[in-house]
């Protein structure tokens, strides 16, 4: 009973528990799939249609104690509530990379094909390990391997697999190239060293400017801390070819065994391309394993109008490509292609209960005999979608936007006195920093460093910093058509305030500082 003119609230009901099977899917809950899939995509259309900036300059200190807050052993029994929650934890501050002034690492923004491709796979949950687990999808993946093996210009005999990214292909290309050498080596006599004692001649050489991954690769193969020999690159950040020659002749001479060279198109930095055709000849010449990294510059292989930057990779040994970089792929679509699909063998291992070599025998298609991974997503059917609604030039052509803005960007760049521009890339990254006058080297380091800090603290743009000849500097990775030269002149001018304003204030500080 209650008291005249008061109000009795009504009682919070919790939602009714679902049945735990009620949650899998099925031929009898498509509906329910539907309905909650449906509500995940308005969420995220309503974010993208009103993000306004990359992103909000969250701090992991503001984030982390939303996220540890929350009781993952009481679940909320509701999709609304758990979308709401999501958006406090996730879509708000996500890093948006469609934004046309996310400017910062190598994200491009995706294409609606292949977020189809996602949908679907992500759903129907096939494992490309091996036929009985995938079918279709084999086939599938095995035709795009087929299809990129072409387009590199490799012959018949070439293969190869989809893996994880760069990191992974550059990892597995490494080690067939290390079983190659080995086997070499020790070749079929009875005095044979101890692979301890090969593993310790073994050499890789690169560039300066090539992927830290090669590096992360020696030590996960077992090779020495200096396994990597490293190879000075020209004014333009290309490998030297003739340092190059002269690293080689070095470890002939002091009994050491070249497993590969890895040169690579599209630096992560620089966006340049090295001399693939000399580098090829000189490896030819030796015999010695090339590996080209493209996991950047693969978008030239459907460029209508820059495929001759790629000039000389057909003659690779293996080519990394990541088409989540410049094919507009969401994350993860990367594969490593080999000219001949025999070194592919030092991947397998023939496990009873699921690839036993009479699989094999009988030529059943299992994708695991090439993997470094054993249950592995059918990240293919994202760029078969691509190819099958927009078509390779289409791709292509996005690329080819994107790289023309780069050299719109260094143009601009180089004819503002605020900055000081490096190498002109081949791709679609520009590397520069603000040069204040008057004022230290530090101080120029610091002021870069805090303007880049500074942007991403209010969200406004994102852009990257790297080191050249150990001098800080801020770089834009441009994979976006979308983003204008206006875009860029805008962030330009945020850079310059902010790096002038903290360089101003060390100016101050030093004139009002004591002399000593």
């Amino acid at each position: 009973m209650s008291l005249p003119g008061s109000t009795v609230e009504a009682p919070v009901t919790a939602p009714r528990p679902v049945p735990p099977r009620a949650h899998l899917l099925n031929a009898g809950t498509v509906a329910d799939y539907r309905r909650a899939v449906v509500q995940g995509i308005e969420r995220v259309a309503a974010r993208v249609a009103e993000v306004d900036r990359p992103g909000t300059g969250v701090t992991p200190d503001e984030l982390a104690p939303r996220v540890a807050g929350i009781d993952l052993d009481r679940p909320l029994g509701d999709t609304t509530a758990a979308l709401d929650e999501l958006h406090d934890v996730y879509l708000r501050d996500a890093v948006y990379f469609h934004h046309p002034r996310y400017l910062a690492h190598l994200n491009c923004p995706v294409v609606i094909p292949a977020l189809l491709g996602e949908a679907v796979l992500s759903a129907v949950n096939s494992s490309l390990d091996t036929w009985d687990q995938s079918a279709g999808g084999t086939l599938i993946e095995r035709r795009l391997v087929d299809w990129t093996a072409e387009r590199i210009g490799f012959g018949p005999a070439a293969d190869g697999v989809f893996t994880s990214g760069g990191t992974q292909s550059n990892l597995q290309a490494l080690l067939l190239a290390r079983e190659e050498a080995y086997a070499r080596i020790v070749g079929g006599g009875t005095d044979r060293p101890s692979r301890p004692e090969v593993l310790s001649r073994l050499r890789i050489i690169t560039s300066t400017a090539g992927h830290f991954s090669v590096q992360k690769a020696a030590k996960l193969l077992g090779l020495g801390a200096d396994a990597v020999l490293t190879v000075a690159t020209d004014a333009g950040r290309r490998m030297r070819t003739d340092e190059l020659a002269e690293t080689l002749d070095r470890c002939r001479r002091e009994g050491h065994t070249v497993l590969a060279v890895v040169a690579t198109a599209g630096t992560t930095d620089f966006g340049t391309i090295d001399p693939l055709e000399r580098i090829a000849e000189i490896c030819t010449a030796v015999g010695v394993w090339l590996h080209v990294d493209a996991a950047y510059g693969c978008g030239l292989l459907v460029s209508p109008t820059r495929r001759h930057l790629l000039t000389g990779i057909e003659r690779a040994d293996s080519v990394t490509v990541d088409y989540h970089k410049s094919f507009f792929q969401p994350v993860s679509s990367s594969a490593l292609i080999v000219r001949d699909r025999r070194v592919l063998r030092h991947a397998t291992w023939h496990a009873d209960y699921l690839n036993p070599a009479r699989m094999a025998e009988r030529r059943i298609p299992n994708q695991v005999d090439k993997s470094l991974q054993t249950t592995r997503r059918f990240d293919a059917l994202k760029l078969w979608l691509t190819l099958r609604i927009m078509g390779a030039d289409a791709v292509g052509a996005l690329f080819d936007e994107v790289i023309d803005l780069a050299a719109a960007a260094w143009r601009l760049l180089a004819d503002d006195p605020r900055f000081e521009v490096v190498t002109r890339s081949q791709l679609s990254t520009v590397v520069f920093r603000y040069l204040p006058p008057g004022v230290s080297r530090d101080v120029v380091d610091d002021a870069n460093l805090y303007a880049r800090e500074a942007l991403a603290a209010s969200g406004a743009a994102l852009v990257a910093g790297t080191k050249v000849d150990g001098a800080h500097h801020l770089k834009l990775t441009l994979l976006n058509p979308e983003t204008t030269l206006d875009d860029i002149a805008h962030v330009l001018d945020l850079i310059a305030e902010h790096a002038g304003w903290y360089a101003r204030t060390c100016a101050t500080a030093e004139l009002s500082s004591p002399v000593g």
